[in-house]
């Protein structure tokens, strides 16, 4: 058995571990990622095939945090980020058999047929309306109560859809979409909260937190191979199989065995987690049970990604972000993503590239549907929703059994477990998307919040 030492080791080399790596390499740090697949990336992979490029996992990006502008601005002789085309940013709800926009503003909304009347009244009147007192109200009652239930339908369910593919009466409001919370809880008002947000003085990083969509030239799987070189190959052990962590004299001994079969084993002063719930238990196996229980029991939304790719487009412009699908309309689909509308050489100048998601928290069957089934039922929504005529001339299937972890009530539960666990084992830290939000943006903020704790 090989011996090695560290000084902090990284278990998972998603967006988060990759920029953990980075970020604490960078001041000195002795740093080991170890990741079991064997490519770093998590689930930000980009594929190219004739002539296409396509994203297997997430599509887009939000610029939504301070944290993830001083990343690219860290990587920008390395990468080059790309805004969405603003031509294209449109949103698409699906109603009564054709696509609405999604509205974007006070005047759009009162003008949508996507909201009844009653509920446009709703809305004017929803400045006026005093904010809950329940902390741990879900979203369904949030929206229902300030803004109504057709608000719910066409606006806020695909949304949330198309963000955690999960189901607005499970997820609570201040984890799920702690922004939306707190302009309620500070302001008394989504609409009013808005403004006056909009007006408050910012510095000028904070002005480039646009929220605007983003990808990166090449795709995504660029940036992270970005963070890759950038911390050094030698860093990382990927492929590691069996890996274990137990507590040390020096801090915690990390065991693992690579491709080869050749066992190691590490001495880290500090470990820090970024891997999904559900294997925690097998990695950590002397956290209590009861304790381990709390800490790995997100119920994780499970989804079906297609990516389905055209050199020659024959159906309705798919000139948008993409297109959202309600539960209450009864498709197949959750929605479907306009890549090459969105950002550059995606495909060529007449063709198009989609990414349809189905499954989720309110379908997990589909995730065991046979490639057959799933390639008719995506081209027969292309077909029937995009009037398409065309058969495209790359078709793959991408499952993702655990895709998102869904912020539901055991949240709660969960958090105070991790602060349980942290003071019980100091040096151990658990991370990812297990806790801090989803999103990209969501993943560096938390990343630079760890190393900032772990430099001071």
């Amino acid at each position: 058995m090989d011996q090695l030492n560290t000084q902090v080791t990284i278990i998972g080399a998603g967006l988060t571990g990759l920029t953990l790596a980075y970020y604490l390499s960078k001041v000195g740090k002795k740093v080991v990622v170890l990741e079991k697949e064997p490519h770093i990336g998590g689930v930000i992979q980009t594929a190219e095939e004739k002539g296409f490029v396509f994203e297997t996992g997430p599509n887009t990006g939000i610029l939504g945090s301070v944290e993830i502008i001083e990343l690219f601005d860290d990587l920008k002789d390395a990468i080059e980020v790309e805004v969405a085309n603003p031509e294209a940013e449109h949103r698409w709800i699906w109603k009564g058999g054709k696509w609405n926009p999604l509205p974007s503003g006070m005047i759009s909304a009162i003008a949508t047929p996507l909201f009844t009347f009653s509920d446009k009244l709703r809305i004017l009147g929803e400045p006026f309306r005093k904010p809950g007192n329940y902390p741990d109200e879900n979203v369904a009652d949030l929206v229902k109560r300030r803004l109504g239930k057709s608000f719910l339908d066409y606006a806020v369910d695909p949304f949330i859809s198309g963000i955690y593919a999960g189901d607005p009466e499970k997820l609570v409001t201040r984890f799920a979409l702690p922004k939306l919370y707190n302009l309620e809880q500070k302001y008394g008002s989504f609409i009013r909260g808005s403004f006056r947000k909009a007006k408050e003085p910012k510095g000028a990083i904070e002005k480039r937190v646009t929220r605007k969509v983003f990808s990166v030239k090449g795709g995504l799987g660029k940036l992270t191979n970005a963070l890759y070189q950038k911390t050094g190959a030698r860093n990382f052990i990927t492929g590691c199989k069996d890996l274990q962590v137990q507590p040390g004299d020096k801090g915690f001994i990390v065991s693992f065995t690579d491709n080869n079969g050749k066992t190691f084993q590490l001495e880290s002063q500090k470990v820090i987690s970024t891997i999904c719930g559900k294997y925690l238990p097998e990695v950590f196996p002397f956290i209590e049970k009861t304790v381990m229980d709390s800490l790995s029991n997100a119920r994780y939304a499970k989804v079906v990604q297609v990516a389905a790719c055209y050199h020659q487009w024959k159906g309705i412009p798919v000139n948008a972000f993409g297109g959202l699908v309600p539960s209450v309309e009864n498709r197949q689909i959750l929605g479907v993503l306009f890549p090459s509308s969105l950002f550059s050489q995606r495909a060529n100048d007449g063709g198009a590239v989609l990414s349809v998601f189905m499954g989720g928290i309110k379908r997990p069957d589909f995730i065991e549907k046979t490639d057959e089934e799933i390639k008719e039922i995506a081209l027969g929504e292309i077909r029937d929703t995009l009037k398409s005529t065309s058969i495209p001339d790359v078709l793959k299937i991408f499952r993702y059994p655990a895709a998102i972890p869904q912020y539901e009530a055991s949240t709660t539960f969960r958090l105070k477990a991790i602060e349980k666990m942290q003071h019980q084992y100091p040096g151990l830290f658990l991370a990812g998307n297990i806790r801090d939000g989803i999103g990209m943006a969501d993943r560096v903020k938390q990343a630079k919040q760890f190393v900032n704790a772990l430099i001071s």
